[in-house]
């Protein structure tokens, strides 16, 4: 019997504001039964979903308490150098709490704080050769402060984080933020966890998807998939020392990565 009765891809965007629509933002649901099919935002809203949208539409859909694994494309913490530069501990809750007060990209473009123009961004920039265990594990991935190029993820990250707080903040302990709230996955409950869709993209052809949207949908399909071959567990239990699970702890850790 599969662990989750939903499996939610999401292809993120860190562009423009938080409540403009961005075509680079998909997301794609599936279920036991049901291939990934996607979303889109509510009728009389937007063209296209909005990082607001987005949240807003997750924290309905986790109201019901059905077991459902979300897959977000981004960042969800820093590297420990970050921590250690900023004497900041070895705390997720603290690090949230911290990095939105110095970027609250909530209400404001990444490009505004990088601007100096909103925030504190000053106070917390990294170096893009600080990079977590798991990018250095995954081939492609960069440091979550490599702006401006190609396959950047920064942006994402610095403007995906505050919404992370915001559901962490509304569904407490039903939702499990993978793998900051433990390495084993409580029964019957919904988790969130960072991907990387270009571990997955290659597998399955794009057919008539944008770019964006097949990486939402191969997030989904993947997930499904591999709950349904009983090989989802241990994708998230990955073969490191007690050093580096520790460490992972605070880093984060992207799904599939071994």
């Amino acid at each position: 019997m599969p662990q989750f009765s939903r499996y939610i891809g999401i292809d993120y965007s860190g562009a423009q504001l938080p409540d403009r629509g961005l075509p680079g933002l998909r997301v794609y649901l599936a279920t036991p039964d049901d291939a990934p099919q996607e979303i889109l935002p509510p009728p009389g809203l937007k063209k296209y979903w909005c990082r607001r949208g987005i949240a807003a539409w997750l924290l309905e859909m986790l109201l019901d308490d059905t077991p459902t694994l979300i897959g977000i494309d981004h960042g969800f913490s820093f590297p420990l150098d970050y921590f250690a530069h900023y004497q900041l501990p070895l705390d997720w809750d603290h690090f949230l709490r911290d990095f939105c007060h110095h970027w609250p990209t909530d209400q404001c473009s990444v490009a505004e704080v990088r601007k100096n123009l909103q925030g504190h961004g000053t106070a917390r920039t990294g170096h893009n050769c600080w990079r977590r265990i798991t990018e250095k594990r995954s081939r492609g991935a960069k440091s979550v402060f490599h702006f401006d190029v190609p396959g950047s993820v920064a942006t994402s990250t610095h403007a995906g984080l505050p919404w992370l707080k915001h559901l962490r903040e509304r569904r407490g302990t039903n939702l499990h933020f993978w793998p900051f709230d433990g390495w084993s996955l409580p029964v019957a409950t919904s988790v969130i966890t960072e991907v990387y869709p270009s571990l997955w993209s290659r597998l399955y052809p794009n057919e008539t998807r944008s770019a964006d949207q097949h990486d939402a949908y191969c997030i989904a399909r993947w997930m499904r998939e591999s709950d349904q071959s009983k090989t989802l567990l241990q994708k998230f239990s990955p073969h490191l020392s007690e050093e580096e699970l520790k460490s992972a702890r605070t880093e984060g850790w992207i799904l599939g990565v071994p």
